[in-house]
């Protein structure tokens, strides 16, 4: 089987590649922004992707698609309008490829989407049939593209498989988990000892596991998922798992939530306060019951690989 993996020089991506690379029945090409090398996969350099990237060479006898690659960050104040700028990739970027791909041949294509279409914060675990409420543009954008390919599907017949993970860590995991990261290995003293909220994670290596199982799953043909680690945390406990994994005092003390959503509001920050106070659960069962899977490692075991290499 041939498989065109986009981002592939990204957090998730690379550890993708590494994952089919390891399989003698699969041949992986990998597309790249830069001089970047994988062992064992065929390069493909991609300038950019948007509505105009042509991926006829890259396509050429592939099965299936696994799109990873993906604008997450615009600066707002560079003269860019932020929406326009994630539309470009997300939505034009994606649909571009997946017409392409349907175009020559490829049975199914696998899209790496967000639980931030779901909503950023809940009471009760989201799963895959609730009304999308996306948060932020870049979830705004990850909702166009879905809807997007789902249009495809239906014009194509290619077979669209659509997973959307929570906050992803790992070793040297980008975004909110490796700020976290930092500052527990800095020493900082958090006032986030007293957080009672729940939050579901995924463990890169868990991630990677769901996205090989929908290669070629037939039940996973034409379906969305929510990813997980089937264990939820508080912003509290994560913090304590992350200390011990690094073997460092977590420097916790204890501030009611109801002072801190109060103070990152007065300064404009409500929302990364929600992303830290908050709850936000998924409920993976669909996944389990559907395609037979289940999260191969634990948090703790996932944390724990997150700092193995500083161990050797």
């Amino acid at each position: 089987m041939k498989v065109l993996l986009t981002g592939a020089s990204g957090f998730l991506g690379s550890h993708i590649a590494k994952a089919l690379a390891s399989k003698p029945d699969i041949a992986v090409v990998a597309s790249l922004r830069g001089a970047v090398s994988v062992p064992n996969v065929q390069i493909v350099r991609v300038a950019d992707v948007s509505a105009m990237t042509d991926w006829s060479d890259a396509l050429y006898g592939t099965h299936l698609v696994i799109h990873t690659a993906a604008r997450a960050h615009v600066i707002k104040d560079n003269g860019v309008d932020p929406l326009a700028e994630y539309r470009r990739v997300n939505v034009d970027g994606t649909l571009n490829l997946a017409r392409q791909a349907a175009e020559a041949g490829v049975s199914r294509f696998l899209f790496v989407s967000s639980i931030g279409v779901n909503g950023n914060i809940n009471s009760t675990p989201f799963t895959e049939d609730d009304e999308p409420n996306p948060c932020g543009l870049y979830a705004q954008s990850k909702w166009e593209a879905e809807q997007g390919l789902w249009e495809v599907q239906r014009q194509t017949g290619i077979e669209v498989v659509i997973i959307r993970p929570p906050l992803v860590y790992g070793p040297n995991a980008p975004g909110n988990f490796g700020s976290l990261v930092k500052r527990v290995a800095q020493g900082v003293p958090l006032p986030l000892g007293a957080i009672y909220n729940s939050r579901s994670l995924v463990a890169v290596d868990n991630l990677v596991d769901l996205i090989i199982n929908c290669i070629d799953h037939p039940a996973a043909a034409n379906q969305v998922f929510l990813a997980g680690d089937g264990q939820d945390l508080s912003t509290t406990e994560l913090l304590q798992g992350v200390a011990k994994a690094m073997d460092k005092p977590s420097r916790l003390f204890r501030v009611p939530s109801s002072w801190l959503i109060f103070g990152a509001t007065f300064f404009g920050k409500r929302i990364v306060a929600q992303k830290l106070l908050g709850s936000l659960q998924v409920d993976i069962s669909k996944a389990r019951n559907l395609l037979g899977w289940k999260p191969p490692i634990s948090v703790e075991e996932g944390l724990r690989r997150c700092f193995e290499s500083r161990e050797r």
